[in-house]
């Protein structure tokens, strides 16, 4: 209910016409108030993915816009973190309970997957974050709803997304000249090859410990 709200509020708000239309502002902010502008963005930033709302890719194109590169990717990291933890704790707290309850008291696919999952739990977790073809509300609520350790959860999170997130925060560090230009920044950028591949090739790895059991399991068969 709370994302539909959002969804429906913010959805004008949170683009880049209005990062646009608002940057010399933000800037002049910035410089006279640092602290509290990266206090109320972390802020924002936290409550776009606690919530799923959307705007989250603008958000973090803005972190590199105000905060340059390194600063940026580390507060949009931190507060993705944040953010994706708070949804963790409240499906746990709710649907989460009572599923796993059914979960233990099966005998059937879904204790074997829960199994499955716990035994190769830190390379699924970072394929989850790393493959971006899931979406990220979706890599907060399986695990949580599958009953994953919540400090495995909360570190691969913190590393898994960054890779993602210096590809956002590079692109908002440019975003004032594609501005000037009149230009819109390109997203699109995720999915080229220099980019996707090395993703990819993270993603590869965080597999292979899968895949590595998984042949010593038929060996031994």
């Amino acid at each position: 209910m709370v994302a539909a709200l959002g969804a429906f509020l913010l959805r004008d708000a949170l683009s880049f016409e209005t990062l646009r239309e608002n940057r010399e502002s933000l800037l002049a902010f910035r410089d006279a108030n640092f602290t509290g502008l990266a206090a109320i963005f972390i802020a924002v930033y936290v409550l776009i993915v606690a919530f799923s709302l959307p705007g989250a890719a603008v958000a973090s194109v803005t972190g590199g816009f105000l905060f340059g590169l390194w600063v940026g990717t580390a507060f949009n990291v931190f507060a993705a973190t944040i953010g994706a933890c708070l949804i963790f704790v409240a499906a746990r707290a709710g649907l989460g309970e009572m599923l796993m309850a059914r979960i233990e008291a099966s005998n059937g696919k879904l204790k074997k997957l829960q199994a499955g999952l716990r035994e190769n739990e830190i390379s699924v977790l970072f394929l989850l974050r790393l493959v971006p073809a899931v979406p990220f509300f979706v890599a907060n609520l399986v695990p949580a709803l599958v009953g994953v350790r919540f400090v495995n959860f909360v570190w691969t999170t913190a590393l898994g997304i960054i890779p993602g997130a210096l590809v956002f925060t590079w692109i908002g560090v440019g975003v004032g000249e594609v501005f000037d230009q009149g230009g819109t920044p390109d997203l699109s950028i995720l999915w080229s090859p220099q980019i996707i591949g090395p993703i990819l090739g993270l993603a590869g790895l965080a597999a292979l410990p899968i895949l590595i059991k998984a042949l010593r399991g038929k060996k031994e068969i």
